[in-house]
C-alpha cells in the first residue's frame, strides 16, 4: 500500500540533500506518494510567511514528513521557527537521535540511542523584556511531557534489549523545573526494574560523553540540554552529516538529519545527504519497510567502508551527485 510523504525541502543545502534521497528511494521502489510542502526562510522572503496553515493541515493527513533543514535566523524579528512549529502542531514529543559507529568514526563501539523532550523547556519560546534593559526567559517543565519522553525512553530500552538509561539533569541549581523532571524520572524508573538506572549532571555529562561515551546506552533529557549534548556526540561519529533523527508522537512521525542549513555550501554541488539518507532508513522502518530501509542503510555502509566516494566534510573530494550515484550501485 502506497505511503503519502509530505517532502519539505528546506533552505540552503536542504533540496540538494532531499532530492538526492528522494532519488535513492526512487530507485528503492519504495510505494510512496510524496506531497512537496513550500517552507522556510526562502518562502519567509518571499510571503511573509514560512508555512501556512493550510501546508499544515496537508501535512497533518500525511504518513509521515521528510523534512531537509530549515534556518531560523537570529536576527529576523518576527520569524516564527518552522522547527519549532511543526513539532507541537504534530506533538512530536520525543526527538531521538542515533550515535552508532561507522568506518568514519574515531570510536569504534559507540552505539547511543538519546531521547530528548522535544516540545517545552527553554525552547517553548516564552520570552519577554519587561525593561528595555531586561530580558526573561521562561523554562517550562510539566511532569506530562517530562513522564512520556522518559516512558518513550525506558520503553525503547526494553524493547530494544538495551541496558542502561542515564537521565541528564540539572536539579542542583534548576531545583523546580530539573527537579521536576528528575522526580518524575525516578518514578518511571521504578516500572522498568530490568534496566539500570543512571542520573547524570548535564555539566557531567558532557564531560563523559567525550571521556568514556562508551558507557552511555540510551539518554534522555529535557530539550535544550539534548540539543546540546547531540552536537556534542556527533563528534563521536565522524561527522554531524552522519546522524539521523526522528521525531515521534502517538500519531505523527518527522524524520530529518540533524544538522543545519549550511549556507556557505549550497548550490555548490558537494553537500552531504548521508544524514537524511540514514534518518530515510528509519522513516521506512516506521512506515513498515523494513527489509528496504536495511537495504539502503547497508549500502549507505559499504560505501563508508570502501571510503573512495566521500563528500568533503567526510574527508573525500567527491560531489553529491557522485555520492548518490554510489549508493544506488549498492542497492542492486
Amino acid at each position: 500500500m502506497s505511503r503519502k510523504i509530505a517532502v519539505i525541502r528546506g533552505d540552503g543545502i536542504g533540496p540538494e540533500i532531499v532530492d538526492a534521497t528522494l532519488e535513492v528511494l526512487d530507485h528503492l521502489e519504495v510505494p510512496l506518494e510524496y506531497v512537496f510542502i513550500d517552507a522556510g526562510l526562502a518562502r519567509w522572503k518571499r510571503e511573509g510567511v514560512p508555512i501556512s496553515d493550510e501546508d499544515l493541515e496537508i501535512i497533518r493527513k500525511c504518513d509521515a514528513v521528510l523534512k531537509g533543514p530549515i534556518a531560523t535566523p537570529v536576527e529576523r524579528k518576527g520569524y516564527r521557527s518552522v522547527n519549532v512549529l511543526l513539532r507541537r502542531f504534530l506533538d512530536l514529543y520525543a526527538n531521538i537521535r542515533f550515535f552508532k559507529s561507522n568506518p568514519l568514526s574515531p570510536m569504534g563501539n559507540l552505539d547511543i540511542v538519546f531521547f530528548r523532550e522535544n516540545t517545552e523547556g527553554l525552547y517553548s519560546g516564552v520570552e519577554f523584556r519587561p525593561l528595555p534593559e531586561v530580558a526573561i526567559s521562561l523554562r517550562v517543565i510539566t511532569e506530562h511531557a517530562s513522564r512520556r519522553i522518559l516512558l518513550k525512553a525506558f520503553r525503547y530500552a526494553v524493547e530494544n534489549n538495551r541496558r542502561k538509561v542515564t537521565v541528564v539533569h540539572k536539579a542542583n541549581i534548576l531545583r523546580e523545573t530539573c527537579g521536576l523532571f528528575l522526580e518524575t524520572a525516578e518514578e518511571v524508573a521504578r516500572n522498568f526494574p530490568q534496566i539500570e538506572v543512571e542520573y547524570s549532571i548535564v555539566d557531567a555529562t558532557a564531560y563523559k560523553l567525550i571521556k568514556n561515551p562508551e558507557n552511555f546506552d540510551v539518554i534522555v533529557s529535557t530539550n535544550m540540554f539534548g540539543d546540546i549534548l547531540t552536537d556534542e556526540a556527533a563528534a563521536l561519529v565522524g561527522s554531524i552529516g552522519l546522524v539521523p533523527a526522528c521525531n515521534l508522537g502517538d500519531e505523527h512521525a518527522m524524520f530529518e538529519a540533524i544538522h543545519g542549513a549550511a549556507f556557505d555550501i549550497a548550490g555548490k554541488g558537494i553537500a552531504n545527504p548521508l544524514g537524511l539518507m540514514m534518518s530515510a532508513t528509519h522513516m521506512l522502518k516506521y512506515l513498515g519497510f523494513q527489509e528496504k530501509a536495511n537495504i539502503l542503510e547497508n549500502a549507505i555502509w559499504r560505501v563508508l567502508s570502501i571510503g573512495k566516494v566521500l563528500t568533503p566534510d567526510l574527508g573525500g573530494s567527491s560531489t553529491t551527485r557522485e555520492l548518490v550515484k554510489e549508493i544506488i550501485k549498492f542497492l542492486d
